[in-house]
């Protein structure tokens, strides 16, 4: 596995658990949790959702090929409702810093290695094709 990867799966791994958490402790009732609905859906079926999606990019491979880098972006997404800067603005704002801080930083880096990733196979395929050309 090579650094790029490690740091991809640490990310997503880093969000899974996160989310885990905060399921955790909505179903336990223990405070600071997320509440139990937003006016767009629950929180309990969206958080199985967001882990179920980025457990599939780990397994598909998040930099392996456009699914597992698709997968990887929709999971750091999806991860970003519960974590994302709207929380800066959240009542419990102080209790929460630490998930919400972390859970950005996993974001950015799964961003940065996908995009990486995607720029690394575009100048490959840009050297093979001129090589190519020139034999």
């Amino acid at each position: 596995m090579i650094q790029s990867d490690r740091h991809t799966y640490a990310a997503l791994a880093t969000l899974i658990l996160l989310q885990v958490i905060m399921l955790s402790a909505l179903y336990a009732g223990i405070r600071p949790h997320p509440p139990v609905a937003t006016p767009l859906f629950g929180i309990a079926p969206f958080l199985g959702a967001s882990i179920s999606v980025a457990v599939w990019a780990m397994i598909a491979g998040p930099l392996a090929h456009t699914a597992g880098r698709a997968l990887s972006i929709l999971a750091a997404l999806m991860a970003l409702v519960s974590f994302g800067p709207q929380k800066y603005l959240d009542a419990q704002f102080a209790l929460i810093w630490p998930a919400v801080v972390l859970g950005q930083i996993a974001a950015l880096v799964i961003f940065s290695q996908v995009f990486c990733a995607i720029r690394a196979r575009k100048e490959v395929s840009l050297t093979s094709n001129a090589s190519a050309g020139q034999i």
